[in-house]
Formats: C-alpha cells, sequence, structure tokens
C-alpha cells in the first residue's frame, strides 16, 4: 500500500536530533514558556520575515486569539462581518463564530480553491471590517488583490496559513501579508509538531502584546490580568521538536514541489481536473508548497475505491462544506454552488517529501488507467 502520509517515516528522519531535543527539554527542568519556546518563536518569525511569531496550543487557538485581541484593542466587536471562503475547512468559520462575529461565506476560485477576490468587493457591507484569507491545499490566495481591497475599505486582513508553511508569492512567504496569520504545526502539517501546536504571525507590536497576554491567561505579567484570557500556549517540548523540523522544512517543500511536478506532467485522464491557475493553465510547482495535491472528479467515489484495489490510499478534503453541517444548520438552505462541487468532486492524491519516485510513478500509471 502506498499510503497517503507516513507520518513515522518523516519523523524517523529526524529521529535522533528529535530525541536530543526532547532530551534536552528533559534534563532543563523548565517545561513551559522557557527557552525552547522563545528560540522557536524568533526563529519562525525570522522564516515567516515577521517581527513576531506567538507561540499557541493549536491553529485554531491561533485565529481564535487574534479576533479576541482585535476586539480587546477595539478594531473589531461582537456581531462585525468577517469575509472567509466557503469552502475552507471549519475550523477557519469556527473561529469568527467563537469570537461572536459574523462569516461571510464568498466562493472560491474553482480553479486554485482559494478566494475569489473578484467576488470580495460584492460582499461587503458597512459591517464588514476584516478579511480572512484561506491559503488552501499550500497555495497562496491572491494577496495582492486582497490586500488592495481591504486598503480601500479600511478592513483587516487575517491570513490562514495552517497548510501554507513557506509558499511564497514575489519572495513574500505565508504569514507575512496580512495584518496577522494563524498557523496550525497539526502533526499532519508541511511543518508538523508531535501534538498539536500552532502560532500567530504579525508585525504589529501591539497585537502581538495583545495575543501573548490573551494565551497566558490575560496576563502579561505575573499575577496581573489585563484581560479574561485562556491558557493556550506553546509547550517547551513541542517546540523544540519543531525547531529541529524547521531546519529542514524548505528540502522537505522541495520534494513535495518535485512530486507535485510529476503528477501535473504526468497524470493524463480527461476524467480528472488536476490543480490549475486562474488562467487554465496547469499549476506549476513555483511557490505553493503542496501541503496537499487535489484532483477533481466527477466519479470520485469509483476512482478512490478503484486507487484502494490498487494499493493507493487517497483522503478526500472535505466531504461536506461548512454551511451543509450540523454545527451551522441555520445555514442548511443557502447555496454555494461551486463550493458545492468542490466538496463533492475533491480527492487527494498521496504526497509527502519521503514519496520515493517509484511511488510517484505507480499512483500516475494507475490514475491514468481509470476509465
Amino acid at each position: 500500500m502506498i499510503p497517503f502520509l507516513d507520518l513515522k517515516g518523516i519523523n524517523a528522519q529526524y529521529r535522533d536530533e528529535l530525541i536530543k531535543a526532547a532530551t534536552d527539554v528533559i534534563d532543563s527542568g523548565w517545561y513551559v514558556q522557557g527557552q525552547q519556546v522563545k528560540a522557536f518563536e524568533q526563529e519562525f518569525a525570522e522564516y515567516c520575515g515577521t517581527k513576531h511569531a506567538i507561540g499557541v496550543a493549536n491553529g485554531l487557538d491561533a485565529l481564535i486569539l487574534t479576533l479576541r485581541a482585535y476586539k480587546e484593542l477595539g478594531k473589531l466587536k461582537e456581531g462585525d462581518e468577517v469575509i472567509v471562503p466557503a469552502n475552507t475547512y471549519i475550523a477557519s468559520i469556527l473561529a469568527i463564530t467563537e469570537s461572536r462575529l459574523k462569516p461571510i461565506l464568498v466562493e472560491p476560485n474553482e480553479h486554485t480553491y482559494n478566494l475569489d477576490s473578484t467576488l470580495i468587493e460584492l460582499a461587503i457591507t458597512p459591517n464588514t471590517k476584516a478579511i480572512l484569507a484561506v491559503h488552501l491545499y499550500g497555495q497562496l490566495a491572491d494577496m495582492p488583490t486582497i490586500n488592495s481591497i481591504a486598503q480601500k475599505h479600511n478592513l483587516l486582513v487575517i491570513e490562514d496559513s495552517a497548510q501554507s508553511h513557506g509558499a511564497q508569492m514575489h519572495g513574500r512567504r505565508a504569514g507575512n501579508w496580512g495584518d496577522a496569520s494563524g498557523f496550525s504545526f497539526y502533526p499532519g502539517k508541511n511543518l508538523g509538531a508531535l501534538g498539536d501546536a500552532g502560532a500567530v504571525t504579525t508585525n504589529d507590536d501591539e497585537l502581538a502584546q495583545a495575543i501573548r497576554a490573551l494565551g497566558n491567561y490575560g496576563s502579561h505579567r505575573k499575577y496581573e490580568n489585563l484581560y479574561q484570557g485562556v491558557n493556550s500556549r506553546l509547550d517547551e517540548m513541542q517546540a523544540a521538536l519543531l525547531r529541529v523540523k524547521l531546519k529542514n522544512l524548505d528540502n522537505e517543500t522541495k520534494r513535495r514541489q518535485e512530486i507535485a511536478a510529476m503528477y501535473i506532467n504526468g497524470i493524463k485522464n480527461d476524467a480528472i481536473v488536476l490543480p490549475m491557475l486562474p488562467n487554465s493553465t496547469p499549476l506549476t510547482p513555483g511557490n505553493c508548497v503542496w501541503h496537499l495535491f487535489v484532483i477533481r472528479t466527477k466519479l470520485r467515489e469509483k476512482l478512490q475505491s478503484y486507487l484502494s484495489e490498487h494499493g493507493i490510499q487517497s483522503l478526500i478534503h472535505y466531504p461536506i462544506a461548512p454551511h451543509h453541517q450540523r454545527a451551522y444548520k441555520d445555514w442548511k438552505h443557502q447555496s454555494y454552488p461551486i463550493t458545492e462541487s468542490i466538496h463533492r468532486e475533491v480527492l487527494s492524491l498521496p504526497i509527502s517529501p519521503i514519496l520515493d519516485n517509484e511511488s510517484v510513478n505507480r499512483v500516475i500509471s494507475i490514475t491514468n488507467g481509470f476509465e
């Protein structure tokens, strides 16, 4: 079986370094808010090109704390509208509703799966205060256009960079395009911890201070509480492990890009739609970091069964659109046809930095044989 993602194999590459990093933490006797977290925050901020990186417990908290901080700073208030792609993973929307803000769902571009920048201004009302741009599958959203629209309408721009560690556009990385960005280091991410972890990046000193306090019981100084905060902190162990893996991230990204190029050049099947750019030309590896390699087909269940029968594991990201989830049952009568077709048709092929060429070529061959 060619696995969709072999996490054990990925981490085995760095086994000795990871064990040393874990041992260093154990031997230090300091397990929360220590030197490993400080070092990782500095290294990750430098990697993204931002002034600040604030470690938090997970990717969802990264977005929630960012929105909470903007509310505490008076830049958002309960009921304000936040534009968000309709086809995103539900965490993007959960962060908005958890912050007592109103998600305004906007259809994606059907080729890139990211927010369709041509539809944003049609969704803006006097209550719109922010755009949450999701870099889905590892490809940056159209940030130059999104930032231009935001500047015109005086809106905040927040990036959901959970799937786009290291993705670039014009030499500028994910996490350094908006006013702030939330990252997830869930084990399956391109930069994955060995447990839950997350971070916020920003160039805003005041926002960084507020997020750091909110994630630490609302405290900026021991036993003094500025806010009614929560406990959402990156722990020393995960920070130490992430430092090991951050050093190798660009090399892993390069391999993902090589695999994506092989898929794009090798898969020739009229029943399958490959990732595309808005002008309908094939998407070259370029600066996409290929967290997922997502194809589309109207025969998804048949194709997935066929691949499984031939020893290839594939996954669906994501089978149910957010507005069709029971959690948001009040939205069930809303219609987003592009989003709905995407959720009916997408299928993710195996892609990981340790997938060898023989396996990649087998995926291509088997996929091309599907009828």
